[in-house]
């Protein structure tokens, strides 16, 4: 998915940190419902507890004193009432019956059966104080249940007043009404504490802080787990670069250590396999000279003039040829341990070099720094790209470019450059384009080649591209950060 993070480490803690919260979700959910409906019980029970004893005080006393009792009682949450016309039992509602029967439950196990009960639930929206359809007095019920409400307001319960449904912010009013022994009918209007609803912001930040524990716990968890895998691609990326790194540590957990291990092992066979394959072909091209020798010293007793020089001419090209494939063979051993190098140093040795022989040499910009690189195999490197500039250009202009990063050398000739779909092709090993620069010098098409291998094991790039104002340029950029 085009969504997802691409890195491992980055996924690993989404799917992590995702599952967590996912769960702390369903967790404060179940504990919401579950804490809603505790605390639904637990008030319904008290109320229901006060409005027995009530119930009884009333129906210990003389009914000349009710009404005093009652002025003393009648206070929000719980509002009382004598004389109010006989309450019909609720119909039509089967949610609101349920809760009504219920809380009639909780009422008969506290009251006994000596009391006849009749329960009504009304919605309820103020609690702000007596108010419309919440004083106590004559005229106060609108019909079957609906004593002491307010019209239209919103709150609502689902089925079971302490059970699964409560909705959160609801309030409900149980209307009680009791028969005491004397008949009396006394009138309860219980409304629910509006503190049965509140955030458990508490129990939030209980959350909070174990979801941050658990992220930065998962953060460390995760790029442990991840690191070596960082590092092993890091390992297999400079292994092209220097096939002599040092192996990787072969510890950590079992996965970890057998990957390093694996690793290492099959650094060590591609190092023996090149090593073999230099020393072969070295050993090779250096016995070629012996026969070559033979040859020319054989050329030499032909009478025919003619025909000797052609000998001469063919055993020639061998013998360059046989010594290209030697400076190959070496441009790709790096034995020689990394060292600071003076860039400009070697520049301009490579230019008096070249000054000797009849070239032309020019020199701008300089390195800021040494570099820190292998100092036989650079040096190969440059001179192979001076002198095919020197050959193929009749000059050569280089331009050094350092920065924190990067060293960069520009080798440019004033030459006529190659086609633009031949400045890849020429890198590869014996490839000559003689046609497109000058047919009257020699070479065998290996010089670019080391030249490029040497920058790829320096970890940095050779690149060839044309002049817009004519002329040849070879890019060397080395990078600084290799170590």
């Amino acid at each position: 998915m085009r969504l997802l993070p691409r890195s491992l480490f980055a996924r690993m803690v989404l799917i992590l940190l995702g599952g967590l919260v996912a769960a702390q979700l369903l967790s404060f959910a179940i504990h919401w419902q579950e804490r809603g409906e505790f605390i639904m019980r637990a008030t319904g029970t008290r109320s229901a507890q006060r409005i027995a004893d009530i119930v009884r005080l009333l129906d210990s006393i003389a009914p000349a004193d009710r009404a005093r009792i009652v002025s003393v009682l009648n206070s929000p949450p719980l509002r009382i009432s004598l004389g109010e016309p006989p309450l019909a039992p609720i119909a039509g509602d089967g949610e609101k019956e349920d809760q009504a029967t219920q809380y009639a439950a909780v009422l008969k196990r506290a009251l006994g059966e000596n009391y006849p009960l009749v329960v009504n639930v009304t919605d309820a929206r103020s609690w702000g104080g007596p108010g419309p359809g919440y004083g106590m007095g004559p005229g106060m019920m609108g019909g079957p249940g609906r004593w002491g409400t307010d019209a239209g307001a919103p709150g609502q319960f689902g089925p079971g007043a302490f059970g699964p449904g409560m909705r959160r912010h609801a309030e409900i009013s149980f209307i009680v009404q009791a028969r005491l022994q004397d008949g009396t009918l006394v009138t309860f209007n219980s409304r629910q504490s509006s503190e049965s609803v509140n955030w458990p912001y508490r129990l939030l930040l209980s959350l909070l802080v174990l979801l941050a524990v658990v992220f930065a716990v998962t953060l460390v968890a995760v790029r442990w787990v991840t690191r070596p895998l960082k590092t092993l691609a890091a390992a297999a990326q400079s292994l092209g670069d220097d096939l002599n790194r040092p192996p990787l540590e072969e510890k950590g957990p079992i996965e970890v250590s057998r990957a390093a291990r694996a690793f290492n092992t099959m650094q060590q066979k591609l190092v023996r396999f090149i090593a073999e394959r230099t020393r072969i072909f070295a050993a090779m091209s250096h016995d070629l000279k012996t026969p070559i020798t033979r040859l020319r010293l054989r050329a030499e007793l032909l009478d025919d003039p003619e025909l000797r020089a052609k000998f001469e001419k063919d055993l020639q090209e061998m013998e360059v040829m046989v010594s290209a494939a030697l400076d190959f063979m070496r441009g790709l051993d790096l034995q020689e341990p990394r060292q600071p190098l003076d860039v400009m140093a070697l520049l301009e040795s490579l230019q008096a070099d070249a000054r000797e022989v009849g070239g032309k040499v020019e020199i701008e910009g300089a390195a800021r720094a040494p570099y820190r690189g292998h100092p036989q195999t650079l040096k190969r490197c440059l001179r192979n790209l001076i002198d095919n500039a020197v050959k193929y250009g009749n000059s050569a202009t280089l331009v050094v470019a350092d920065a924190a990063e990067q060293l960069r050398i520009c080798v440019r000739d004033a030459g006529p450059g190659i086609p633009d779909a031949e400045l890849e092709r020429v890198f590869e090993p014996f490839h000559r384009l003689e046609g497109s620069r000058n047919r009257s010098t020699g070479g065998t098409g290996l010089g670019l080649t080391i030249a490029r291998n040497i920058a790829q094991a320096h970890g940095g790039e050779l690149v060839l591209r044309n002049r817009p104002a004519g002329g040849l340029e070879a890019v060397l950029t080395l990078p600084r950060n290799v170590a």
